[in-house]
């Protein structure tokens, strides 16, 4: 499936900025089952410098500087993706969790996909303990990985709910644990506590979803939002598996990723310094639409 996305961020300042230094995470990059065929990044006022690297995890990330004095940013990305995911094993022929601990905290290799990276506590993702008991109670003895983390995944979507309002993106794990309630990054960064707090490496992975509107109604532009969800090593044949536990579901076609790392804080979308003002609105609009089925 090809998709077109349109991102835009635009930002509302109470006072002048007289400058800005940002670095943008919105662009995608290919990775298996995920082909990239365009991007484009729109900023206004126009940045005096633009730089775009490459992070350790293989994201891209574009550094601009603005020195324009401005009360308005407007960022706008748009790409052009093609998605062909292979399926994903049957979770019962997944190797046995146990194993994929072992040999994760056994593994030598510090390259940017080991699994050593999603093992340990990280700055959105603290050791928590009522995460990993809570985890723990769908990775019996001897369970395969695929089929543990599938239970954890379905269990989150009958205990947790989604509210908008219950938390921001500075919220502790441990509150949105505590209250059952927040948003896909909540429960991301908590499933992700959980299946760490027992030993097994998983990573938060930021993108988009398509939305599909009830039978009869348009789309609706600017209705989509980004996402996030988690991807874990299912030990070295397998490799990673994507988990979407807002949605209770298995990480597909209709998922796109943008950018993946140890938690938020590693792959936030817009991230970076201004001068100048101390009020701001933020507005988030994005596009996600299908264009045609691809024949592979």
């Amino acid at each position: 499936m090809i998709y077109d996305i349109r991102h835009v961020t635009r930002y509302e300042y109470g006072s002048t900025v007289t400058f800005s230094h940002c670095s943008l995470r919105l662009l995608p990059h290919d990775e298996p089952g995920q082909k990239v065929l365009e991007t484009k990044l729109s900023i206004d006022p126009s940045p005096r410098e633009t730089i775009e690297r490459a992070c350790f995890f293989g994201n891209r990330v574009t550094s601009l500087t603005i020195s324009t004095p401005h009360r308005r940013l407007t960022v706008e990305a748009k790409a052009t993706v093609d998605i062909a995911r292979e399926p994903p094993p049957e979770p019962q022929t997944t190797p046995l969790w146990e194993a994929v601990r072992d040999h994760a905290f056994g593994s030598e290799s510090l390259s940017p996909t080991s699994p050593t990276h999603f093992l340990f506590p990280s700055r959105f993702v603290p050791q928590f303990n009522p995460a990993a008991d809570y985890a723990a109670e769908s990775f019996l003895p001897g369970r395969p990985v695929l089929e543990a983390a599938m239970d954890l995944m379905h269990r989150m979507r009958n205990d947790f709910t989604y509210d908008p309002k219950a938390t921001v993106v500075s919220t502790p794990l441990s509150e949105a644990f505590e209250k059952r309630s927040g948003v896909c990054q909540d429960f991301a960064h908590i499933m992700i506590a959980g299946l760490r707090g027992i030993g097994l490496p998983a990573a938060y992975v930021s993108g988009y979803i398509r939305t599909i509107p009830p039978a009869g109604k348009k789309r609706l532009e600017g209705a989509d939002a980004t996402h996030a969800w988690v991807t874990l090593w299912c030990g070295e044949d397998t490799g990673y598996i994507g988990l979407d536990p807002t949605n209770c579901l298995l990480v597909g076609n209709d998922h796109i990723s943008l950018a993946w790392g140890r938690d938020y804080a590693d792959i936030s979308p817009v991230a970076g310094i201004i001068l100048g003002a101390s009020d701001q609105e933020i507005e988030v609009k994005v596009d996600v639409v299908p264009r045609e089925a691809t024949s592979k």
